[in-house]
């Protein structure tokens, strides 16, 4: 007769932690495929009619226009926080004249787009997740089939288009704004001549800048479209199930940014 104690102790821990570290990293590449299989399905439906136009209306004004307060507030106060901190730094050189030129590169080739996103993401990204999340539990979207009526062309498509085009319409907005707080705090707390300010920031920004953060920008949008459509579509289990769509939704799509905040980076500026 076996002694269950001493199964117990013959039991290797080395080979259940990689078997652990082995069920994970199939379950992400699961993950992936999945993601991966639901973006090209909700795609291919844009290029096939009809299109939903009142639904792609819907989600431009819950994705850009309702997200613009807390982008503008954000893009504001990023701009001031930065000219701040540069000053702190640069008088220690005695380049304060950098300013100008630290302030509108760092807005719009990285903190306009990243910050926007990140925003959007915590606030669009987890209505959409918790809206297909609750029509998903009450069985609102297999409802949708028995009318004929395909939901990722419907719930998901407009989204991710959505997303991709407010977006970029968003940062532009936010970096004008950051621009403006970098100006009003360096003309009005620094002393700094406002002709020579703008006239530095000028000089130095270039179009290919504004257009980096615009690419990051749409690249943003419907990454943060495709987790919260993602995981809300998927969600299970009631109002427990949307809830943890909804924290998922976010977590992912604000990891998704960073990481492709730098490839995209990388594709733009390496040398």
């Amino acid at each position: 007769m076996s002694d269950p104690v001493a199964k117990t102790e013959r039991r290797n821990p080395i080979a259940e932690a990689l078997g652990g570290l082995g069920a994970t990293v199939i379950g992400m590449c699961a993950t992936v495929g999945a993601v991966a299989v639901f973006a090209v399905t909700a795609l291919s439906h844009l290029f096939r009619p009809p299109f939903y136009g009142r639904m792609f209306a819907r989600a431009m004004l819950e994705i850009g226009y309702l997200s613009l307060p807390v982008v503008a507030l954000t893009a504001v106060f990023t701009g001031m926080v930065l000219a701040l901190q540069s000053y702190t730094g640069f008088a220690r050189f005695s380049a304060e004249g950098a300013i100008a030129t630290v302030v509108v590169l760092s807005v719009t080739r990285e903190l306009g787009p990243v910050l926007a996103g990140l925003m959007v993401a915590g606030r669009a990204g987890a209505a959409m997740a918790a809206e297909l999340g609750t029509m998903r539990v009450t069985d609102q979207i297999d409802a949708l089939g028995t009318l004929s009526t395909d939901p990722m062309k419907y719930l998901v498509a407009p989204r991710l288009l959505a997303g991709t085009l407010a977006l970029p319409l968003l940062v532009v907005v936010a970096d004008i704004l950051g621009v403006m707080g970098g100006f009003i705090v360096a003309t009005l707390k620094l002393g700094f001549n406002p002709a020579t300010y703008l006239h530095n920031t000028l000089a130095f920004m270039q179009i290919g800048d504004v257009i980096s953060g615009l690419v990051k920008a749409a690249v943003f949008g419907f990454l943060i479209a495709l987790m919260g459509c993602f995981q809300g579509y998927r969600s299970r289990g009631g109002a427990e199930g949307v809830g943890a769509a909804t924290t998922a939704a976010v977590v992912s799509a604000s990891i998704l940014i960073l990481a492709f905040d730098y490839g995209l980076t990388e594709m733009f500026f390496s040398r």
